[in-house]
């Protein structure tokens, strides 16, 4: 089922796509690709954050729901350079840095609706060559469905016709139960390292190995115990098959979530910085550790250090993410 769910400044329509199937219910908008609600057979209660309404979407959403991109996460500096040109890319990171693609990135523009079914839609955007500094006009597309055994299955392409970076995420903030926090919910993740950072979350350059710290989440810990969290972890020096890389569990309800990607990284936040006066899905305000973001990506600030996995996009290449957000309920 496809509506009229709201309208941006200038007067485009955005729609909200419902997708049944697998136990899930998904609300998918064409503004900014945004994961809008997602729900659980058998678990009334949402589990993402976002809004019940449109407008606040456009005030007081921190990227709830977004496919972030065409880079996602942070570019020191905003600055770019690619085959001998560089580039400066917009700065909307505290006035210096680029964060999730700029202040007018594809997770905040109306995205066309290429193809929908009850329980897929694929969406398509075009950003032109210059876009927010960043060369290169790229068409990319993102498909969500919802599949058997509780799957949230979500596809990312891109392509370019002039040499780019191309790093995309989708940007939930997860919640499992009815809490107002997730400090309490636990997380294991498939990393041996992870990225420091200096004081404006930008990468220092090393990968320190988790063990002996609060990020040596191989084996599941308190989300409590993490914070405060906004790091990449390093899953691999490349992109890979299909696999899982991270389990958030709340015991309270019983609900677990696999996440399974292709990426080299996943970046998890805690929430620490969310402040959000208005209601959420469930009618309450949200505040800090609301909910917690994992999103799959190439490793932030990569063309800065050459030894991280790379984001440069070509013509005649295709940038192509698979990832998975598996719920299930009362199993181990």
């Amino acid at each position: 089922m496809t509506e009229v769910w709201g309208q941006i400044p200038d007067g485009t329509d955005v729609h909200r796509i419902k997708l049944v199937g697998g136990g899930l219910t998904a609300h998918v908008l064409t503004y900014g690709a945004v994961l809008q609600d997602l729900r659980l057979e058998g678990h009334p209660a949402p589990l993402v954050l976002g809004f019940s309404e449109f407008a606040p979407y456009l005030t007081d959403s921190p990227y709830f729901g977004a496919t972030a991109g065409r880079f996602a996460n942070r570019i020191r500096d905003g600055h770019l350079e690619l085959d001998g040109e560089t580039y400066q890319i917009d700065t909307n990171f505290i006035g210096k840095h680029t964060l999730h693609g700029g202040a007018d990135s594809m997770g905040k523009r109306v995205w066309d609706v290429e193809d929908v079914s009850g329980d897929s839609v694929t969406l398509k955007i075009v950003l032109a060559d210059g876009h927010m500094g960043f060369p290169g006009e790229l068409t990319a597309r993102v498909t969500f469905a919802v599949l058997e055994s509780g799957v949230l299955d979500i596809r990312m392409t891109a392509e370019t016709d002039k040499t780019t970076i191309c790093s995309l995420a989708h940007h939930s903030y997860f919640k499992l139960d009815a809490g107002d926090t997730v400090s309490d919910h636990t997380l294991q993740v498939e990393a041996q390292a992870y990225l420091p950072v200096d004081s404006e979350l930008i990468p220092t350059g090393e990968q320190a190995a988790v063990a002996g710290t609060r990020f040596d989440l191989r084996e599941a810990s308190a989300v409590s115990q993490t914070h405060p969290v906004d790091h990449n972890f390093c899953l691999s020096a490349d992109r890979l098959d299909l696999r899982r890389v991270a389990t958030l569990k709340s015991a309270a309800s019983g609900v677990r979530m696999d996440c399974l990607t292709t990426e080299a990284g996943l970046q998890v936040y805690d929430g620490e910085n969310i402040n959000v006066a208005l209601p959420g899905l469930d009618g309450r305000t949200m505040g800090p550790y609301a909910g917690i973001a994992m999103e799959p990506q190439v490793w932030p600030d990569a063309h800065h250090h050459e030894d991280f996995p790379q984001a440069v996009l070509r013509p005649g290449e295709t940038y192509q993410q698979h990832t998975q957000f598996v719920f299930s309920k009362g199993q181990t």
